[in-house]
C-alpha cells in the first residue's frame, strides 16, 4: 500500500465550504463596519469646526468662506457646508458612501443656550448613527 500525500478532494471541498461558511457571515459584519466609519469619519470632520465657529462667532467675525473657520470642501467623506448666525449649522453631505448610509447628511446646529445638537436625516439608519447623535 502506497503512503498518501497530499489532501483528497474530500478534505478540499471541506476546507471551501468552511471559507464559504466564514464568509458569508464576515461580508455582512464588514459593510456594516464600512457604514459606521464613513458616518463616523463625516461627523469628525465637521466637529472638528465646531470650536472655530464658536471663536468665529464670539469675536464678532464674520464667516464669509468655510475656510474662515478651518474648513475645506470637498473632504475625503463630506461636502461641508453651513449656515451662520446664532444658530449656525455645519451639515456633512456624505460622498462616496456605502449602500446603507448613500444620501446620508449629518447636521450640527447651534443653540446659544445649549450648545451644539447632532442629527441626521432618514437615510442614515440608528444601527450606523455615532454615539453623539
Amino acid at each position: 500500500m502506497k503512503n498518501q500525500k497530499g489532501f483528497t478532494l474530500i478534505e478540499l471541498m471541506i476546507v471551501v465550504a468552511i471559507i464559504g461558511i466564514l464568509a458569508a457571515i464576515a461580508i455582512p459584519a464588514y459593510s456594516k463596519y464600512q457604514a459606521r466609519a464613513k458616518v463616523s469619519a463625516g461627523l469628525a470632520e465637521i466637529s472638528a469646526l465646531k470650536t472655530n465657529f464658536e471663536d468665529a462667532l464670539n469675536s464678532g467675525t464674520t464667516i464669509t468662506a468655510l475656510s474662515d473657520i478651518g474648513g475645506v470642501t470637498p473632504t475625503a467623506n463630506c461636502d461641508i457646508t453651513y449656515t451662520t448666525g446664532q444658530t449656525g449649522t455645519l451639515i456633512c453631505t456624505l460622498k462616496n458612501a456605502p449602500a446603507p448610509v448613500s444620501g446620508g447628511v449629518i447636521t450640527l446646529t447651534r443653540n446659544a443656550s445649549t450648545g451644539w445638537a447632532c442629527s441626521t436625516n432618514t437615510s442614515i439608519g440608528t444601527d450606523y448613527k455615532p454615539k453623539g447623535c
